[in-house]
């Protein structure tokens, strides 16, 4: 069975809507591109090496009208690996519209995502999830879902769209690596589902945060 990651940027209030571009989803948010100043070598290496065995693209409409019209031409610029990458590999579409699928290796899912996202998890190794935050909500609330790779940044915005916008789950999660900080103070954290539901507990008790043996 493969893995689905998840890869998010967000802010400290987990707005995730345009990171990248000004234009790239500016409805009613005036803040797009809010990442672009904090990115730096060291988020760059992380997020290259977080790429390593990708095998498929599942992106939500209009994150792959974005990609499509962006990556197929920019095999000889700076971002030329990740095009290279983005290009070759199957990419599938969320959508219950009429997407156009020029992007070479397009495909739009079809209307029960929940279980056509299962045949890719069976069909592929290292399916990723990038942006897409309406789809996001659905993984999250479906917990369908390997890896959680969120990104944070230290700005807040107080507007935009949000990770978690209601309706998830209770879950546990698992933090897999050590958080890896930038020169400019943004946060990689990389999560794995974890047991069970979150519990309750005591913060007067004396043994809190002891495990039971």
């Amino acid at each position: 069975m493969g893995t689905i990651h998840i890869d998010l940027f967000a802010t400290l209030d987990l707005v995730g809507q345009a990171p990248g571009d000004p234009e790239e989803d500016p409805d009613g948010f005036p803040f797009g591109g809010w990442q672009a100043p904090l990115f730096d070598e060291t988020v760059g290496r992380h997020v290259g090496a977080g790429m390593e065995g990708m095998d498929a693209l599942l992106l939500g409409r209009r994150t792959y009208d974005i990609f499509a019209a962006y990556w197929p031409d920019q095999v000889d610029g700076v971002d030329g690996g990740i095009a290279t990458l983005f290009n070759s590999i199957p990419k599938y579409v969320a959508s219950r519209g009429n997407p156009d699928l020029s992007w070479a290796g397009s495909t739009q899912l079809g209307p029960d995502l929940v279980g056509a996202v299962r045949e890719l998890r069976d069909r592929h190794e290292h399916v990723h999830v990038i942006g897409s935050l309406n789809l996001v909500q659905t993984l999250l609330h479906e917990r369908l879902f390997d890896r959680l790779n969120l990104w944070i940044f230290p700005v807040v915005l107080g507007v935009g769209k949000k990770v978690f916008d209601g309706g998830e789950v209770p879950a546990n999660l698992v933090l897999l690596e050590p958080p890896v900080t930038s020169s400019t103070g943004a946060v990689l954290l990389r999560y794995g589902q974890g047991a069970g539901t979150p519990g309750s507990g005591d913060m007067r008790r004396e043994d809190r945060g002891v495990a039971s043996g």
